[in-house]
C-alpha cells in the first residue's frame, strides 16, 4: 500500500468513526458496490417518461416539456435562495454569487419563451387547450416559494391593500391579500374561483409555512442585515437590482407576450384575467424597493 493509500484509509476511518460508524463495514461495501453509469446517476429513463398528453395534438408534447423545464429551474432557484437565507454568515461575495446564479437561471427563462412561442402551431394550442381547464401555469407552487423567499410579504400584497397590512397581521389575512389572488377572487364578496379552490387545497397549509419561515429569512431582510459596508457594496446592489428586474419585470413580460400571441383576447384555462394579473404595471411587483429611484418605482413595467 502506498504512502497516499494509507492516508485515504485513514481519512474515511476518521470520517466513519466520527458518526459511530464502523469503517471496515462501509469499506467492505465499497468491494460489492457497481460502477455508477450516467443513466444510474441522472435517471433519464424516469425523467423521460414524466411527459404526459391529454390530447393527440403532437404540440402538446412541447408545452409540456417546456413546463417542466421550467419547474427544474425553478427548483435550482430554490436551492441559491435557501443558501442565503440559511447561512449564518452571508458576505458580499458569497451574496453576490447566489445572485447571479439565479438571475442566469432568469435569463434562461425569459429567453426560453421563444421555445413555446415559435414552437407550437396556434391551431394546435387553442385544441388542447380545452383539455386544460382549469388547471394554469398560475398553480406553480414553487414560483410562489420563490417570492416569499426574495422579499417581505408586504411586497406581495395587492398594491390596493398594502396600507392596511403589516407585520403584526396575521400570516391567513395577509395570504388572503397576495397580489395573485386577483386572478381569481372577488375581494368584494371573497367568493374565489375554481382555479383558486384547487389550488389553495393543495398548498394553502405549505405557503402559510413558508410565509412564517421566511418572515425574517428572506434575501431582502438578509440584505437589510447585513453591515453598511457590505450594503453599500456596487457589485452587490447591482445583483439585486437585475434580480428584481428580471423576476418581476423581463420574465413576466416574456411570458405576457407569450400569452397574448395565442390566446388574444381570450381568458386563461384557469379563468383569470391574466392581463392584469400578469403586467407589472398593474400589481407593481417589487422585490428590493428601496434599491429604486422614485422615477424607476413609478414606472415600474410601463416601458416594455
Amino acid at each position: 500500500m502506498t504512502e497516499s493509500q494509507e492516508q485515504l484509509i485513514n481519512r474515511i476511518s476518521e470520517k466513519f468513526q466520527a458518526i459511530d460508524q464502523n469503517p471496515d463495514v462501509h469499506l467492505e461495501g465499497l468491494v460489492w458496490a457497481k460502477p455508477i453509469t450516467y443513466w444510474d446517476y441522472i435517471l433519464p429513463d424516469a425523467l423521460l417518461n414524466l411527459q404526459v398528453q391529454r390530447t393527440t395534438q403532437p404540440d402538446e408534447m412541447v408545452f409540456i416539456m417546456y413546463h417542466q423545464i421550467n419547474e427544474l429551474l425553478f427548483k435550482m432557484t430554490l436551492w441559491e435562495i435557501n443558501q442565503v437565507s440559511q447561512s449564518t454568515s452571508v458576505s458580499a461575495p458569497f451574496f453576490v454569487e447566489k445572485l447571479r446564479r439565479i438571475s442566469r437561471y432568469f435569463d434562461m427563462l425569459s429567453s426560453s419563451f421563444d421555445i413555446m412561442g415559435d414552437g407550437m402551431e396556434k391551431e394546435q394550442y387553442m385544441k388542447f387547450r380545452n383539455t386544460l381547464t382549469p388547471a394554469s401555469g398560475f398553480q406553480c407552487a414553487q414560483y410562489r416559494l420563490i417570492e416569499f423567499a426574495s422579499t417581505e410579504l408586504i411586497n406581495l400584497i395587492d398594491y390596493r391593500y398594502r396600507a392596511t397590512i403589516d407585520r403584526n397581521t396575521p400570516y391567513e389575512h395577509a395570504y388572503e391579500h397576495l397580489y395573485w389572488q386577483a386572478a381569481g377572487k372577488d375581494h368584494a364578496t371573497g367568493k374565489k374561483n375554481t382555479l383558486i379552490q384547487l389550488f389553495e387545497r393543495r398548498y394553502k397549509g405549505e405557503f402559510l409555512q413558508h410565509m412564517e419561515t421566511y418572515n425574517t429569512t428572506n434575501m431582502w431582510t438578509r440584505f437589510k442585515q447585513l453591515p453598511s459596508d457590505v450594503k453599500s457594496d456596487p457589485d452587490l446592489i447591482q445583483a439585486m437590482r437585475h434580480y428584481d428586474y428580471t423576476v418581476n419585470v423581463t420574465w413576466v413580460m416574456a411570458h405576457y407576450h407569450a400569452a397574448a400571441k395565442y390566446l388574444g383576447s381570450a381568458e386563461a384555462t384557469g379563468g383569470s384575467d391574466w392581463r392584469k394579473y400578469m403586467h407589472p404595471k398593474y400589481q407593481r411587483r417589487i422585490f428590493f424597493p428601496d434599491l429604486w429611484s422614485k422615477e424607476e418605482l413609478e414606472n415600474w413595467g410601463t416601458n416594455v
